[in-house]
């Protein structure tokens, strides 16, 4: 018999950014009516119960934003985009879906979005070993070290780093087969509105790349904001 080593999990980032040390709140409850902010380049997380609202706003109209939905009394169940795609026969949600996890179960409903609907299920989150085939050498914020911090800074450890729903992200299926790595088609202060369906951890990125031209022509990562509604 041949002993497997032991496996660890993805739970762990590969450097840090001021999200580890700058939560909303120490357990990542919302006040209601307070506007939140996901400063460029890092992440936050919030705790929603189900029911409540979340609305996440594009301010700026250029940025991408990374996000996850983790089940509050289970972390193993997640928002899957592999799950979601067939729970609800497309790509890309459409106002009045929901969003399964990857125990086949509604954890968001996508209640609104004021944009042309252009988000992206396919790529996953930037991480550090995406940026070195990109040739950047050392440490470069990512999504992926976004979401461990993001809610590390709440109390919360995930041990994986689930495919997110990249809301404003635009990557056409090109006539080939490839995919396009292309600007926003949002505008300043669209937004969406995400309503809980179980309680839940919702965390956000506001994506680093500043390589690619997914956050605008000019490569420059902004901030998004969100709250309750």
């Amino acid at each position: 018999m041949h002993a497997f080593p032991e496996v660890g999990d993805n739970g762990d980032e590969d450097g840090r950014n001021a999200t580890l040390d700058d939560p909303i709140s120490p357990d990542g409850r919302p006040e209601p009516g307070q506007l939140y902010s996901v400063p460029a380049r890092q992440g936050r997380a919030v705790r929603l119960h189900k029911g409540e609202r979340l609305k996440i706003v594009n301010t700026h109209g250029t940025q991408v934003c990374d996000t996850w939905a983790f089940s509050a009394e289970d972390p193993a169940e997640f928002l899957s985009m592999e799950h979601l795609r067939a729970w609800i026969g497309r790509l890309v949600p459409r106002p009045g879906d929901e969003l399964a996890t990857n125990r086949r179960r509604p954890i968001l409903v996508l209640e609104e979005d004021s944009s042309p609907g252009v988000h992206d299920t396919l790529i996953a989150a930037c991480d550090l070993w995406r940026y070195r085939t990109l040739g950047v050498e050392g440490y470069h914020d990512n999504c992926a070290d976004n979401l461990r911090m993001a809610t590390k800074a709440i109390g919360l450890r995930v041990r994986e780093v689930p495919s997110p729903l990249n809301l404003w992200m635009n990557i056409p299926i090109l006539a080939e087969g490839g995919v396009g790595f292309y600007p926003t088609v949002s505008k300043p202060g669209d937004h969406v509105v995400l309503r809980a369906e179980m309680d839940c951890v919702v965390a956000m990125s506001a994506c680093p790349q500043d390589i690619l031209p997914i956050n605008g022509q000019d490569c420059t990562p902004v901030e998004v904001h969100f709250g309750l509604v």
